[in-house]
């Protein structure tokens, strides 16, 4: 058995979670916050036997689209006041982080 932890945008995770469930898998959702953008994202722990986890990847990855966005950090090089010194950058975000675990015994009560 395996223990999938997935770590996808908001934008992403009610798409996500109904393909998941449609598809019989149990999902458990924990709002987090990341560390690089300071966004909200939302990491999933779902549990799979090994026959199952190139499907469930393959809903993960179809559900979870990588987009383009911008947004502005501060220029370090900058003199200026605070209000003046952010530039913008173009970024990529979405997609999903996805650790796979092994899981020596699963019990259910």
């Amino acid at each position: 058995m395996k223990l999938l932890i997935a770590i996808v945008q908001d934008a992403d995770v009610n798409f996500l979670m109904d393909a998941l469930t449609e598809h019989s898998y149990r999902v458990t959702k924990l709002s987090t916050t990341g560390g690089f953008l300071k966004k909200g994202n939302t990491t999933l722990l779902i549990g799979v036997e090994e026959d199952q986890l190139k499907e469930v990847l393959n809903i993960i990855e179809s559900n979870c689209k990588r987009r383009n966005t911008t947004t502005t950090i501060i220029n370090p090089s900058s003199e200026s006041s605070l209000l003046t010194n952010t530039v913008p950058i173009d970024i990529t975000v979405g997609g999903a982080t996805i650790f796979v675990v092994d899981v020596d015994q699963y019990i259910r009560l």
